[in-house]
């Protein structure tokens, strides 16, 4: 029997955190894979820093210490590192927009705070800074834009990208309440919560409740209001950019498991990963749809 080929550095770290995206970006061309993994391992760092760190201030250091790689990346001086290195030939080849990287380090300060976003809108704000910045990257990577179509044709494929990439962050962050409320941080909007009744003490201490499911329901709408706004621009987009907006197809299946579950978040199959989630995958690769 042949040996399994050995999987790059980044490509084993997203395998291990992040086997969505490790499943999506496996749909990529074979010369734009790895640097697709790369990107994604970078983003992996950056959103674990609070799980890794004591005090929000060292989560503050660590943010400062990715900027630093990213003026390095820009300026030609790359760091030593297992991600940096990759990332830095990813951003070379591609011709990488540095602002999506620094709009993605900005929002994730957020996670260094205790209190919740105030508002839905807020939340949606952290969505777009956080998850849309990364699709526009991996856009950006598949487009192959340095021999690219003019930027008309580019521009459906980034107005899904925003919305696919809120639409995901929003779904990820219902499954996560239960890992956040472990670390009593809470994602849930403020202003949901207090016209609902729900008490974040309710939410740490992992007790379901109407009040949440519904504070849960109106999340996980305004998610599917996202990626109905994505797919209006189906047609318009070139097959190669789709592995980037692929995250739509698995973020279908977690709303139909909170729907499910009477958007009790604490259900353990909210946070199972759905069964058929790579042949669910390749069908929609295969049709070009997302």
């Amino acid at each position: 029997m042949a040996n399994r080929p050995e999987l790059s550095y980044c490509a084993d770290l997203v395998r291990r955190d992040d086997h969505d995206r490790f499943l999506t970006a496996l749909f990529a061309p074979a010369g734009s894979r790895e640097d697709l993994l790369a990107l994604y391992a970078f983003n992996l760092e950056v959103a674990r820093t609070r799980e890794m760190v004591r005090e929000p201030m060292m989560g503050m250091i660590r943010l400062q210490w990715w900027r630093e790689s990213i003026d390095g990346i820009y300026a030609g001086t790359v760091r030593h590192h297992a991600v940096v290195q990759p990332l830095a030939a990813a951003v070379d080849r591609h011709g990488l927009s540095r602002v999506h990287f620094d709009r993605l380090l900005d929002a994730r300060e957020a996670d260094m705070e205790d209190a919740p976003p105030k508002t839905l809108s807020a939340l949606v704000g952290y969505a777009e800074g956080t998850s849309s910045s990364l699709v526009l990257l991996a856009l950006e990577l598949l487009s192959g834009h340095r021999e690219a179509d003019g930027e008309g044709r580019e521009e459906p494929a980034r107005a899904a990208g925003r919305d696919i990439g809120v639409a995901w962050a929003l779904v990820g962050l219902l499954r996560a309440v239960p890992f956040h409320a472990r670390a009593r941080r809470l994602y849930l909007p403020e202003d949901l919560t207090t016209r609902t009744g729900v008490r974040p003490d309710d939410v740490f201490e992992f007790r379901p409740s109407p009040q949440l499911a519904e504070v849960v329901r109106e999340v996980a709408q305004m998610a599917r209001t996202y990626l109905g706004k994505a797919r209006k621009q189906q047609r318009e987009i070139p097959r190669r950019l789709l592995p980037a907006l692929l995250p739509a197809v698995l973020a279908d299946l977690y709303l139909r498991d909170l729907e499910k579950a009477g958007y009790n978040v604490f259900d353990g199959r909210v946070q199972e990963a759905p069964p058929g989630r790579a042949w669910r995958l390749a069908f929609s690769a295969l049709r070009g749809r997302y």
